[in-house]
């Protein structure tokens, strides 16, 4: 028998919380209200790691404000992450680890997002897979779903899966705790913030009962995709996509969500075999644009709807590039490829698993962005700057990961 559980309130062990930390040291963040980051956190990091386990196994512990963040989108306008203090992310983690398990194995197949052993490139080649099946998408959209989870419901999806009395206890504080907005706190009645540990998981257990499970009980033969709250529908026909949107609307409502009906789109899906006079042919999903492609091959070609990197995250990639403002630094261009390479390593793997041919002007962009940065560090005229980098390139073919795709 274990000590703690004759002296503590609630079962949770050391070891826990210093698995937590691990796991919250390993995926870094930045601070929340009280500005201490993670290497602040563990300069006492036995006496930090002691004091919250003797408060979260009482059942003292209560979190901090979130600290309000508002970060751009990729689509335009900005989306606010909450931000908890370290201390709350280890706690949170305790909690997840916890659950976690209990809960993943129950979980839909088509549910992709922030689960072991799925990712976001089986939700793509799933959705590709179908598309060519099936003529008809319903590109989901649920209006500002983080904000507007209703926090009975979530504790009732939650309570399915356990009755620990110190793990609802906790999910339930989280919930209701504030947002600091500027000077001012805003107290939540519903809505979980994005940013937090747990915030993913507990999206997940809610659409498992608000959409997956609905869907499998009343839709059995229906395909579908769901990463986080980002879905797909794929549908037969235009009359059945019609009809199943107008069921998943009142679905959405009778568990206190809204489908937006301003960005959900039914979408034809057309290719060789079928062809539609439907106006929307192309729908974004996880950064990918899937639309209608003539695709060459060896007996002349055909017509195909495939997935390729999205406009969108292109300007991403760009605007990412754009902040480290490589135009002011005086490096040598090792230095540069160093400071790049894991940043274009990380877009190839991702953005170049179908159709890598339609990223070839990112890669122009980028080689024409670091000829300017010759131009300005090194006062080459343009055509000189070019002559220089392919000097390199000859040398170094390898110097820049995106070089095997396109050379300057």
């Amino acid at each position: 028998m274990i000590d703690y559980y004759e002296t503590k309130t609630h079962p949770i062990t050391k070891r826990m919380v210093l698995d937590a930390y691990k796991h919250v040291r390993d995926n870094g963040g930045s601070a929340g209200i009280d500005d201490q980051s993670i290497s602040d956190y563990a300069k006492h990091l036995s006496d930090n790691l002691y004091k919250l386990w003797n408060r979260m196994s009482s059942g003292s512990y209560f979190p901090s404000f979130v600290k309000e963040v508002k970060i751009p989108k990729k689509s335009g306008g900005t989306r606010s992450l909450g931000i908890p203090t370290v201390e709350d992310r280890i706690a949170q983690q305790v909690v997840k680890s916890y659950l976690e398990p209990k809960v993943d194995e129950s979980f839909h197949p088509s549910s992709f997002g922030y689960r072991k052993g799925k990712s976001a490139h089986q939700a793509l080649a799933q959705t590709h897979k179908w598309c060519k099946h099936l003529s008809w998408v319903i590109d989901l959209d649920i209006k500002g779903f983080f904000d507007n989870i209703d926090h009975e419901l979530m504790m009732k999806a939650v309570q399915h899966y356990t009755k620990e009395k110190w793990v609802l206890m906790y999910v339930e504080r989280w919930l209701k705790m504030g947002v600091m907005k500027g000077t001012g706190i805003e107290q939540r009645e519903k809505g979980t913030p994005q940013g937090g540990v747990i915030s993913p998981l507990l999206a997940n257990i809610f659409l498992h009962f608000a959409f997956d499970k609905w869907m499998e009980k009343n839709f059995p033969p229906i395909k579908f995709e769901r990463y986080c709250d980002d879905i797909i529908v794929h549908c037969a026909s235009l009359a059945q996509a019609e009809y199943l949107k107008q069921k998943i609307a009142c679905r959405l409502n009778d568990c206190k969500l809204e489908l937006n009906e301003d960005k959900t789109n039914i979408v034809s899906c057309p290719s060789s075999r079928y062809l539609s006079r439907h106006g929307k042919r192309s729908f974004n999903f996880l950064g990918y644009t899937f639309r209608p492609r003539w695709i060459a091959h060896k007996d002349g070609g055909e017509l195909a709807f495939t997935p390729c990197m999205s406009s969108v995250a292109k300007k991403s990639v760009k605007d990412s590039v754009r902040e480290m403002q490589f135009k002011r630094k005086q490096i040598p261009i090792q230095r540069m490829a160093v400071l790049l390479n894991p940043k274009i390593r990380g877009w190839i793997a991702y953005y170049c698993k179908w159709n890598k041919w339609t990223t070839t002007d990112l890669w122009w962009w980028m080689n024409n962005r670091l000829v300017r940065w010759v131009m300005k560090t090194r006062l080459f005229s343009k055509k000189r700057a070019y002559r220089w980098l392919q000097g390199i390139y000859k040398t170094q073919p390898g110097l820049f990961v995106h070089w095997q795709l396109l050379r300057p």
